[in-house]
């Protein structure tokens, strides 16, 4: 009898220990999303609603997507940023997105006393970028310039002819959707591209020249599409000072009265699948346990792009393979 009193015993006291561990979860799940919509808001201690130094990353392929133009955009707004540190690892990406990115950054950098600092490669479009600060900070042995276009397209019509396949397409002129990678490009459509290329590297010339006060002669040193490690960029007057993120921070509170002490804030694009989810809860738990190392790690894994076009004019640095 006592045997079975005991199992009963037992059983109510595992319910018990059930419930309590499902309603501590669904409190987990419910404090996640609590706390991670507050500090996408900047709601929560610590996070962005004390002044404080913003810190933008530009990083990977530059396509000018509207989630990075909103951050810039959220960053010129805030009231609690003072300053602004961009840290720039990109080699580059399309004109276009390039150009859009550089015009959001000034924007920016109109409104808010800003610094860019060369993290790795900051190399064609990657340096558009980092052109959009008045200063720019680079490592000794960061990868800076590349300054110049590229049009690429693939053309397998000699592959086509292999295999017994033709392309046939009527077109409203001969230029029309040329070059297309089904057939040999023409001397005329070549041409064409050539002149679109010629107008784009004219405009990065001009910018370069505009932005970091070179003479013709300068600019034509820099702009033959090689890359410079960064002290050659300090010689060529590509960067302004040789470091990093410190030296950036010395040079705002030195030059731009930025107060000292200021805590440095990574500011992050929303999650592409929806404002808030897994991603942003899990960062913001993380950065409110004081995990900052475990909360860049989330938010780099978050930012990672799910695919790529490359169906525009480039300013891309891509170095060439080598065989051993």
């Amino acid at each position: 009898m006592s045997t079975d009193a005991d199992l009963l015993a037992d059983r109510r006291s595992l319910r018990r220990r059930l419930t309590f561990w499902r309603v501590l979860a669904v409190l987990g799940v419910v404090a996640a999303a609590v706390v991670g919509g507050l500090a996408w808001k900047g709601e929560v201690p610590g996070s962005l609603t004390t002044a404080h130094i913003a810190r933008i990353t530009i990083s990977g392929f530059i396509s000018g997507d509207r989630r990075t133009l909103d951050l810039i955009k959220s960053v010129e707004e805030s009231r609690t940023v003072s300053a602004v540190v961009v840290r720039v690892d990109s080699p580059g990406g399309t004109t276009s997105g390039s150009e859009a990115l550089h015009t959001a950054l000034r924007g920016l950098a109109a409104k808010k006393p800003m610094i860019t600092v060369v993290d790795g490669v900051a190399a064609s479009g990657g340096y558009i970028a980092a052109m959009g600060a008045d200063r720019i900070v680079a490592r000794q042995t960061s990868l800076v310039g590349s300054i110049g276009v590229l049009f690429q397209f693939p053309n397998v019509s000699h592959l086509l002819d292999t295999v017994g396949v033709k392309v046939e397409s009527v077109k409203s002129s001969p230029l029309k959707a040329a070059p297309s990678g089904f057939e040999p490009t023409s001397p005329e459509a070549r041409e064409a591209l050539q002149r679109v290329v010629d107008d784009n590297y004219a405009w990065f010339k001009q910018m370069v020249r505009d932005r970091r006060h070179l003479g013709d002669s300068e600019v034509a040193t820099v702009s033959d599409g090689r890359v410079h490690s960064g002290r050659q960029a300090l010689g060529l007057k590509l960067v302004d000072e040789i470091g990093g993120e410190p030296e950036a921070i010395a040079w705002l509170e030195r030059e731009k009265g930025v107060a000292r002490d200021l805590k440095v804030r990574d500011w992050r694009r929303r999650s592409e699948s929806s404002s808030f989810g897994l991603w942003s809860a899990g960062e913001a738990l993380a950065r409110a346990a004081g995990l900052d190392g475990l909360a860049a790690t989330i938010a780099r894994a978050a930012d990672q792009p799910v695919g790529l076009r490359l169906d525009a004019p480039l300013a891309l640095w891509q170095p060439a393979a080598t065989e051993k």
